[in-house]
């Protein structure tokens, strides 16, 4: 069949072939008296498969000329249309979507006339940058609308991985208790270290705090700062004098990148009953335990964002991967004004 290449639309104006790709594939927008009306990204797709010639100007365009006429309108076209190529090739009705995304993705199996759309889809280069909060901005548009989303990552070679975000609310079981004793830390360096037996004792019964090396139990910056902002530790530099919360605060935050951000993401956890431990083995700033350490394992690796950071999707690619091999949840803590918001991140097969 043939459309014609108008501006930003190819328009089929045979009757009986627009409503056969209409109603048989779901493609395009009926016209008024008959036909249908495809996007770019459809008619490229129908073009690419054989089931469309499209003429200009009264000629024929080449499939070339009907790609670098559509990406010199709209911007990345090459990646949305490698995106939505990838789930039309899977079996999804995909229309195309204005606004913060790209493309709407109904479920599978099913059609315009029978279901609502699942998934908004946002379609990216595998060097796009981004940043946390805008991603947790779309992730609430779309939940406020009953849908979910889903980011298409196009890689260099055309591939594309797909992952599902969702926003989330940890919560545990481990809450700081009351041991009657204010245990007495030294800072060394850049950590906290404990030698008195019952003083260390305390910190593990109070939450699993701090972890016993030998003869003593050293405490990291994070979780130093934590207790003494609570008073469940008193801390002194090497000479003896004590280490107000301020300082130690100032000092965690010359040493460590992101400090700020990670003690407001750690004490939230806390603060939520999670027992919080190093994921540096892991990639991430926590691994977080929803009750006792000793009774189960890490439930969430969690990354501390502060404002204006920027991630890039290689970055995300090696945290997920990691993170299902360990059978882990991956969650990226963004600070915002009234607290911590968690979005989880999670490759995602259509």
């Amino acid at each position: 069949m043939t459309g014609i290449l108008v501006d930003d639309i190819v328009e089929v104006r045979d009757p009986s072939e627009g409503g056969r790709l209409y109603t048989r594939g779901n493609y395009g927008y009926p016209r008024s008296g008959g036909g249908v009306d495809l996007d770019l990204v459809e008619a490229t797709y129908l073009f690419e498969c054989g089931r469309l010639e499209v003429e200009s100007g009264g000629e024929k365009a080449s499939f070339g000329e009907l790609f670098m006429h559509s990406a010199a309108i709209y911007e990345d076209f090459d990646i949305r249309y490698l995106v939505y190529r990838d789930l039309r090739q899977r079996g999804f009705v995909v229309k195309s979507e204005s606004g913060e995304f790209d493309l709407t993705v109904f479920p599978r199996g099913m059609t315009l006339s029978n279901s609502r759309p699942e998934y908004y889809v946002k379609a990216v280069s595998e060097s796009a940058v981004f940043e946390i909060y805008d991603l947790i901005s779309q992730v609430m548009d779309a939940d406020s609308r009953g849908r979910k989303v889903l980011y298409g990552v196009a890689d260099e070679e055309g591939d594309v991985t797909y992952y599902r975000m969702s926003l989330r609310d940890p919560s545990g079981k481990v809450f700081l208790s009351d041991s009657g004793i204010v245990p007495e830390g030294w800072l060394v360096r850049d950590r906290i270290f404990v030698y008195d037996l019952e003083d260390a004792e305390a910190l593990r019964s109070g939450g699993f705090f701090g972890k016993t090396v030998g003869g003593f139990t050293q405490l990291s910056l994070t979780e130093g700062c934590f207790l003494l902002s609570r008073g469940r530790l008193s801390v002194f530099s090497p000479d003896g004098g004590p280490v107000p919360f301020e300082a130690l605060r100032d000092f965690s935050s010359s040493v460590q990148e992101g400090f700020p951000a990670r003690l407001k993401v750690y004490s939230d956890l806390r603060d939520r009953g999670m027992v919080v431990k190093s994921g540096f083995k892991y990639g991430n700033h926590f691994r977080v335990y929803t009750s006792s350490p000793d009774d189960c394992h890490a439930r969430y690796l969690v990354h501390a964002i502060g404002d204006g950071v920027i991630r890039t999707w290689a970055e995300v690619s090696k945290t997920v991967r990691l993170s299902g091999g360990v059978k882990k949840e991956i969650l990226f803590g963004k600070v915002v004004r009234k607290g911590v918001q968690y979005l989880e991140f999670q490759w995602f097969r259509p």
